[in-house]
């Protein structure tokens, strides 16, 4: 389960996608999240579903990898399916029952809903690499500055949490193979006693991150660093044709869902 947890990773490409400029990307992904929630029929839900699979293909990111990211996820979906099926008013399937036929069709939406927000966003760690999402999303809070705010720091520390997740993943697999060869046991028992299990998986775990944030401290200030004030980028961010085709299209997608909700399509 562990080693399906691919939020943080970065897949190196050639695409129009992984070309485009992080500020652009940061810019769509909100478009997405707005037209999704926006999204109120089957139409609607289909647009949002038709752009997801087509930005899948034109970046070559393999639909296997976004499903093996969604596992961790399958029991929130699952339960958030569960609920509304049980718990929305309407038709019923047969006399007495109390699933209806409305309670159906917002289940099967609400799956689609967090499913498609999960691809969307996995697909921008997977075509961005953490230091130019990091260096997009500073770019774009800059005007907060004038108000002091740390927008370098936060920015900083999103980037350093994006690329320690996958090194945790696999801090914590090691933990609990080294735990098994002991004759530890993870899965049987009751909750309590699963629960009571994990903490030789917490402890080292813990303590290995906070080692990890210490020598991180330690190799930062050995560098001198001080923030952002003064400093340069290797890569300067520069926006081209491609990121205003993009961002014209984002707009006409966004403008096409909120017509379909408009008119009850």
């Amino acid at each position: 389960m562990l080693k399906d947890i691919t939020l943080g990773q970065f897949f190196p490409g050639d695409t129009l996608v992984h070309r485009l400029d992080p500020r652009t990307k940061l810019i769509l992904l909100v478009v997405y999240i707005v037209a999704l929630f926006q999204a109120k029929s089957w139409w609607s839900y289909g647009l949002v579903l038709f752009a997801t699979v087509l930005c899948m293909a034109v970046s070559k990111i393999h639909p296997r990898s976004i499903f093996k990211g969604l596992k961790p996820m399958l029991f929130i979906i699952v339960l958030t399916g569960l609920l509304n099926i049980f718990y929305t008013q309407g038709t019923p399937v047969l006399p007495g029952w109390i699933v209806t036929w409305e309670g159906i069709g917002r289940a099967v939406q609400m799956i689609l809903r967090i499913t498609l927000l999960i691809a969307g966003t996995f697909l921008l760690t997977y075509t961005t690499s953490p230091i130019a999402l990091t260096d997009g999303l500073e770019r774009l809070l800059s005007p907060l500055k004038k108000i002091k705010v740390p927008v370098h720091e936060m920015t900083i520390m999103m980037s350093m949490a994006l690329r320690f997740i996958p090194t945790l993943i696999e801090e914590t697999d090691k933990i609990m193979s080294a735990q098994k060869a002991r004759g530890a046991d993870f899965e049987t028992g009751r909750l309590t006693e699963r629960a009571k299990a994990l903490l030789p998986i917490l402890v080292p775990l813990f303590v290995s991150a906070f080692r990890r944030a210490d020598e991180l401290a330690v190799a930062m200030e050995s560098r001198c660093y001080h923030g952002g004030e003064g400093r340069t980028r290797m890569k300067q961010m520069k926006l081209q044709g491609i990121d205003a085709l993009a961002l014209v299209l984002g707009a006409v997608f966004l403008a096409a869902v909120i017509v379909l909700r408009h008119f009850g399509l």
